[in-house]
């Protein structure tokens, strides 16, 4: 009998790699109030913070596991330790940072990408930033980037104090209280009125951790007609027990400025990604979300915009491969509250392995949001019998004034596609990894380079066997 054709699955064997944990410090796994009380400590925290992390854990407490996504039963609280502080201070130079960290950015390509095309990068390990650098042509625009520790203490404390988790509060879901509790590292970012970067800034997450969470949290305000591009990477090596990501992403474009947030995602299998991202957008403003999903065992992941102002606008590009032992649920969330405002949803997703793939969205167009458009596109698309694909969008629209579209695809390789390139004289292997790779190309033909170059070498389409 011969052996099928098949697509690999993607080869994240670049990022299972992991150091000794050498931590200055790793608080005792669980959550209580004793632990979320050392952790404001450790922080240095405001009274206002403080109050604030104690708060959100009795949200926590109060809040049930959602029921309707993934089974998350795996996911046991005592075993995760919520706080790691890697045995450095943050560093302003590479040279300064201690040699396994450093080693462990180097093989991620962080310092060659600051060098060759970045504004500024901070480089978060488990929960701390330990480098953090930003060029001088950038920071003389009046552009603040910083780690949001040092944020939250100093000159823009008010600032912080006045938009955190204002966006995504505490009584959101169970996951958004418990960031708010155990919060640690992560970016604040300020783009003055005006200024546009034409390179982007980027923060890299690596969780070197076994048996730990890392709850980052992103805070970027980009001014009236300012313009920003934000590159965010996340990555880890694959332990035998449950690790956690549970961070937070807020972000609020002004009237007529433009933000992309590209990501990345490579967690491991045992990662649980709990990630809530959240942008508010004003008048003529614009939010571009591009979105690779291709890590961890369980994603509950799906960016949400809130299109406050008239005329303003969403795009969300996103793809998501789903291998073997991965249940990824991810999606978009889309609110029209002004009139003339426009979104588009466009998200790939590939599953072979027996993984699962679930396209989550919703389009909410308010009363007021009068002549608004809305268009979602998702396609699925599956390697073998023993993979699925789910599509569950939802339409609430409250206005007979508005034009919202909506188109859903779920297949496999045809082989007839297979055979016509064969037919061509292109070799079966080819031929599939072709259609699988043009599925995929207008997905990432919208990252930044590098990371297109990233995820090309993550789905490695490598193909064996012949037609049986």
């Amino acid at each position: 009998m011969k052996e099928k054709a098949e697509v690999k699955d993607i080869d994240q064997n670049m990022y299972d790699f992991r150091y000794a944990e050498d931590d200055a410090y790793r608080i005792k796994s669980g959550l209580t109030p004793e632990i979320v009380e050392k952790i404001s400590a450790e922080k240095h925290d405001p009274k206002w913070m403080h109050d604030f992390r104690l708060k959100s854990l009795e949200i926590y407490n109060q809040l049930k596991v959602p029921e309707w996504g993934p089974s998350i039963d795996g996911l046991n609280m005592d075993n995760i330790a919520t706080y790691v502080r890697p045995n450095t201070s943050m560093k302003g130079t590479w040279d300064e940072v201690p040699q396994d960290i450093k080693d462990t950015f180097e093989r991620l390509g962080i310092p060659q990408a600051e060098r060759k095309s970045l504004a500024g990068v901070g480089a978060q390990y488990d929960s701390e930033l330990v480098y953090h650098n930003v060029k001088d042509e950038v920071a003389q625009q009046g552009v603040v980037y910083t780690d949001m520790e040092s944020a939250l203490t100093g000159e823009y404390a008010d600032m912080v104090k006045s938009h955190f988790m204002k966006l995504v509060p505490p009584t959101d879901h169970k996951f958004a209280a418990l960031h708010g509790a155990v919060w640690s590292g992560g970016s604040f970012v300020y783009v003055p009125k005006g200024v546009h970067l034409d390179i982007p800034l980027q923060s890299y997450f690596r969780l070197n951790a076994k048996g730990a969470g890392q709850f980052e949290h992103t805070l970027i305000i980009v001014d009236e007609g300012a313009d920003l591009h934000f590159i965010e990477g996340c990555s880890a090596p694959k332990y035998n027990v449950a690790n956690l990501h549970a961070g937070c992403v807020e972000l609020f474009v002004a009237k007529n400025a433009r933000l992309r947030y590209s990501t990345i995602e490579n967690w491991s299998k045992n990662m649980y990604n709990l990630n809530t991202k959240r942008a508010i957008v004003e008048e003529g403003g614009t939010i571009e979300w591009v979105s690779g999903s291709f890590g961890s065992h369980v994603s509950y992941l799906y960016p949400m915009s809130i299109l406050n102002g008239r005329g303003a606008h969403c795009e969300f590009t996103g793809i998501t491969f789903a291998g073997r032992g991965q249940n990824l649920d991810t999606g978009a969330k889309v609110v029209h509250n002004a009139p003339e405002t426009t979104s588009v949803i466009n998200t790939k997703s590939i599953s072979k392995d027996g993984g699962v793939s679930t396209y989550r969205s919703a389009v909410v167009i308010r009363n007021q949001a009068k002549k608004s458009r809305s268009s979602v596109s998702c396609q699925s698309l599956m390697l073998d019998s023993a993979s699925r694909s789910d599509t569950i969008p939802a339409m609430d629209v409250r206005t007979q004034d508005a034009d919202v579209g909506h188109e859903a695809k779920i297949g496999r390789i045809s082989d007839e596609a297979v055979f016509y390139l064969m037919s061509r004289g292109i070799p079966e292997e080819d031929a599939r990894a072709m259609i699988v790779s043009g599925f995929a190309d207008n997905v990432s033909k919208e990252l930044p380079l590098e990371y297109a170059v990233e995820m090309n070498n993550l789905i490695r389409l490598e193909m064996k066997g012949s037609i049986g």
